[in-house]
């Protein structure tokens, strides 16, 4: 009996070159990253090379991406991590409510710790409503979050726009990107993203490992405590075959 696969908006296959690519991590260069021994040099090599074809992947430099565990790790840190670091600064977060579960229920869980939440509405196409968005602003706004691309009908949201106004009123603006990697041409510089969430098993490549963009300036708190990897904002020993699995599917993007 025959398989067709039509779902490669909740998970893509791993390509064989990827999986091919990640097996001497496993194997041959399994040395931890952090460690300063041959292996270990190898393994860091794999990983920096890595995070510079993510970074170019979306337009964004080298020490502007941050490897997590997945994309709603990504967004998490994102959303948590500019919260607390702007908490003195304003309490208000705009999003919409057509979301991933990973932004809702993370804005859920703030607004638990004394955070206000807006959640835009959309038409009957999905897209955000400017006017809304720039009616919803405060004095207290400190981050606009507004995904890419949406995984059930695949409304493509104005993120330019969105980013513009973000800028205008200095609000931090991040999108979650997961579905829209690999689909849509993407350069966070041109288009005025201060944060971007995404995922390797959307592009053919493992489960288990995703990255944050980070614009260079931007502060915010870390989101996993224990070592120092990632400079200091993600600790844990880096996945170095997912890693390379997320460098190798990355090819598969436009």
């Amino acid at each position: 009996m025959n398989t067709y696969y039509f779902d490669n908006g909740a998970t893509t296959k791993v390509k064989e070159e990827v999986l091919n690519a990640m097996i001497p991590y496993f194997s041959e260069h399994y040395g931890n990253p952090s460690s300063v021994y041959g292996i270990a040099r190898d393994a860091k090599k794999a990983v920096e090379e890595a995070r510079e074809k993510v970074a170019n992947l979306i337009g964004a430099n080298k020490h502007e991406i941050y490897f997590v565990g997945c994309g709603s790790e990504a967004d998490n840190t994102a959303l948590k991590g500019i919260a607390y670091a702007k908490k003195k600064q304003g309490n208000h977060i705009i999003t919409t409510k057509i979301e991933h579960p990973a932004i809702l229920e993370t804005c859920k869980f703030l607004e638990t710790q004394g955070f206000d939440i807006t959640y835009l509405n959309v038409d009957e196409q999905g897209f955000v409503d400017l006017n809304e968005l720039k009616k919803s602003i405060t004095d207290k706004t400190i981050l606009i979050s507004v995904m890419f691309a949406n995984n059930e009908i695949g409304t493509i949201e104005p993120i330019e726009d969105i980013a513009k106004i973000a800028k205008s009123k200095n609000i931090i603006f991040h999108t979650d990107s997961v579905q829209a990697v690999g689909n849509v041409r993407i350069n966070v510089h041109e288009m005025g993203i201060d944060m971007l969430s995404l995922s390797a098993h959307k592009i053919h490549g493992p489960k288990g490992i995703g990255a944050l963009y980070v614009k260079e300036g931007i502060d915010f708190e870390k989101f996993m405590n224990g070592g120092h990897q990632e400079k200091d904002k993600r600790g844990g020993t880096e996945n170095t075959a997912g890693i390379v699995g997320l460098r190798k599917g990355s090819r598969t993007c436009k």
